[in-house]
């Protein structure tokens, strides 16, 4: 039995006006993340977690900024995307558990919706998927509302 695990971080800067995508879900707020995609940071650190523990480089090189069929794309395509080219090479996810750093919205009434959005984009049963939310009690950039961080462990195995 081959078991792995991943790690994945991702920033974006937050602005008036945009859109904030977490978790495959739109959050009703005054600022969102620019970002070529949709920018949803918890999605992209989810991606970066399952290919690093596949050994398959990061979100970047499968989906590049740089390329216009990626401009505005659903992060939810892109998890989707991940997690079928994890299970081509052989790989099952066991678990994922996430964080989302951020100072507002407040975003417990969300997490149930997240965490069922991403069990269906990646297949696996909603007790496998955990995200949790928290401040940084003002400080630094995601204090001043400036932006958004995410980070994601996950646990996969290769059959």
């Amino acid at each position: 039995m081959d078991i792995r695990t991943g790690q994945g971080i991702d920033f974006h800067r937050l602005a008036a006006g945009e859109k904030l995508w977490l978790g495959g879900i739109n959050i009703p707020h005054d600022k969102g993340c620019i970002a070529h995609s949709d920018g949803d940071v918890l999605l992209h650190a989810i991606c970066d977690a399952l290919l690093g523990a596949a050994g398959m480089r990061d979100i970047g090189y499968h989906f590049p900024d740089n390329d216009e069929q990626y401009r505005n794309i659903s992060s939810g395509l892109l998890l989707e995307r991940t997690s079928g080219v994890i299970g081509e090479k052989g790989f099952s996810i066991i678990n994922i558990d996430s964080t989302i750093c951020l100072e507002e919205p407040k975003l417990s009434k969300y997490i149930d919706k997240m965490c069922e959005a991403i069990s269906q984009k990646c297949r696996i049963d909603r007790e496998r998927v955990s995200v949790k939310a928290t401040t940084t009690e003002k400080m630094g950039f995601t204090g001043r509302g400036e932006g958004i961080i995410a980070l994601a462990s996950v646990l996969i195995e290769k059959k």
